[in-house]
């Protein structure tokens, strides 16, 4: 499926709030699975998500989909890099990214639950509440998943997102 020239737009516009802030470019520096950067990798979860939100016959709140997932990874450390502040990594960085998005971003109740219970199962005591972030918490499996076993799923659309950004000023 691809997306139309409207829902590029909507994209584009609930993305371009968060990337008003330069600090999420951070992401960029930091690699998440295989060779993909955090930024990257919270890009698509964000993009397969909102595509998910216009196929599955339920009404999801986009904009909250499309932000939560762009922050849902929002911890801003080389997790790599042995460290006695993010060892266990996988069980604490949803809080790390909620801290960090909650001091640079107003979040509404749905975001701050894809943020903090992205990691379901693997964090059994922080299951998702609401639908978009059990949605958000699939499409980072799937995502995580071809990342790390090195699957190319990029799809054109997302290449043309990132141009359109770019050609708006937001270089990433």
């Amino acid at each position: 499926m691809k997306l139309s020239e409207a829902d590029k737009n909507e994209f584009i516009r609930h993305i371009r709030e968060l990337l008003e802030n330069e600090k999420i470019l951070e992401m960029n520096q930091y690699i998440q699975h295989g060779n993909t950067t955090t930024f990257s990798h919270c890009f698509v979860v964000a993009y397969y998500s909102y595509m998910a939100t216009l196929r599955i016959p339920f009404k999801f709140d986009t904009r909250s989909v499309i932000r939560g997932a762009m922050l849902h990874d929002y911890y801003l450390y080389d997790w790599h890099i042995p460290d006695k502040s993010h060892k266990l990594h996988g069980f604490k960085h949803p809080g790390f990214a909620l801290v960090n998005a909650r001091k640079d971003y107003n979040l509404s109740p749905i975001e701050e639950d894809i943020i903090e219970k992205h990691m379901w199962p693997l964090t059994i005591n922080k299951a998702p509440i609401y639908k978009e972030a059990m949605l958000v918490c699939l499409v980072d499996k799937f995502c995580s998943l071809t990342e790390t076993l090195y699957i190319p799923f990029l799809p054109k659309d997302i290449r043309q997102l990132r141009r359109m950004l770019n050609n708006k000023g937001f270089v990433f």
